[in-house]
C-alpha cells in the first residue's frame, strides 16, 4: 500500500506482473458505489488481480467518499493526486507511465473519464494541469453525463450528493466535474454497459460517446447482455471482452528484443 496523502482512505495498492523484463503496462482501476463511503477498494481488487495475471502493472486506488470527507472537491482532488503520484513510487522504474490506462466502473466510470478530461481543465481547478497522462479508458457502465444523471436522480440522489447540491444550481462545478463537458479527451474509450442495467442507465454511455465523437474522440461502445454489477466479475464475459480490447500494443526492450505481457 502507498499512501498519497494524510486521510486514511488516500492510497493506492500496486501489484506488478512476475517475469517482466521490461516497464509493465499500467492499469488504474477505480471502484463505484455512487461515490459513497459504504463502498470501498474491494470493489477494485478482483479486476486489479485479472490484470496483473495478464501482464499488466495494476494500480487500485481508494479516495475520499462521500459521507467520508469526500464529494466536490476532494474525491476529484483524490484521484488526481493518486495517478500524479506514480512517477514518485519505489516501483515507478517497472512502471510504463507513457500511456497509463484508466478503467472504473459506475461513479468509478465517472472518475476514469474526468481522469481522461483533467487536461481540459482550468488553471485552478481541482485536478488541473496533469502530470500523467491517460491514454486509454474504459468505462464500465460509467455516470458520464452528471446533469442527466441529476436529472435521472440516479442513486438516489447520488450525483447532488457528490456536488453538493442540484448540478442545475453549480454549473462552475458541473463543469470541472463531468466528463462529457471535458471534451475532446484524445484517449482511446470504451464504454462497456449491460443491457439489463437497472442503476445506471445505457444513456450514460450512449450520450457520452455521442458527445465525445463530435468532439473527435476514438469510443467504441459495447452494450452486453448483463446488469450493472456483472460488469466487474472477472470471469464474466462482459469482463473478457474489456481484456481483449485492452491487449496492449507490441513494446520494445531497451536491448531491441520484443517484449510483450
Amino acid at each position: 500500500m502507498h499512501r498519497y496523502g494524510p486521510h486514511r482512505d488516500q492510497f493506492l495498492e500496486v501489484a506488478l506482473p512476475a517475469g517482466a523484463s521490461a516497464p509493465a503496462p499500467v492499469a488504474v482501476v477505480l471502484h463505484g458505489g455512487f461515490w459513497k463511503a459504504a463502498y470501498g477498494i474491494e470493489l477494485a481488487r478482483p479486476l486489479a488481480a485479472d490484470l496483473v495475471a495478464a501482464g499488466w502493472a495494476a494500480v487500485a486506488v481508494e479516495y475520499r467518499r462521500v459521507g467520508a470527507g469526500g464529494g466536490w472537491p476532494a474525491t476529484l482532488e483524490d484521484v488526481a493526486a493518486a495517478l500524479d503520484a506514480l512517477p514518485d513510487l519505489p516501483v515507478a522504474d517497472r512502471l510504463d507511465l507513457s500511456d497509463v490506462t484508466v478503467i472504473g466502473h459506475s461513479a468509478g466510470g465517472h472518475l476514469a473519464a474526468w481522469a481522461a478530461g483533467r487536461g481540459r481543465l482550468p488553471a485552478g481547478a481541482p485536478g488541473a494541469a496533469p502530470r500523467v497522462r491517460v491514454g486509454t479508458a474504459v468505462l464500465q457502465a460509467g455516470v458520464l453525463d452528471l446533469a442527466d444523471a441529476d436529472a435521472g436522480q440516479l442513486g438516489a440522489g447520488a450525483v447532488r450528493a457528490f456536488l453538493g447540491g442540484p448540478a442545475e444550481d453549480l454549473p462552475d462545478r458541473l463543469a470541472a466535474a463531468d466528463p462529457v463537458r471535458l471534451l475532446p479527451t484524445g484517449a482511446r474509450v470504451l464504454c462497456v454497459h449491460g443491457e439489463q442495467d437497472d442503476v445506471v442507465p445505457v444513456r450514460q454511455s450512449e450520450r457520452y460517446a455521442a458527445a465525445a465523437r463530435a468532439a473527435g474522440d476514438a469510443v467504441e461502445v459495447r452494450v452486453v447482455s448483463c446488469d450493472h454489477m456483472v460488469l466487474i466479475d472477472p470471469g464474466a464475459p462482459a469482463w473478457r471482452i474489456v481484456r481483449d480490447w485492452l491487449v496492449p500494443p507490441l513494446r520494445e526492450q531497451p536491448s531491441g528484443i520484443p517484449w510483450k505481457p
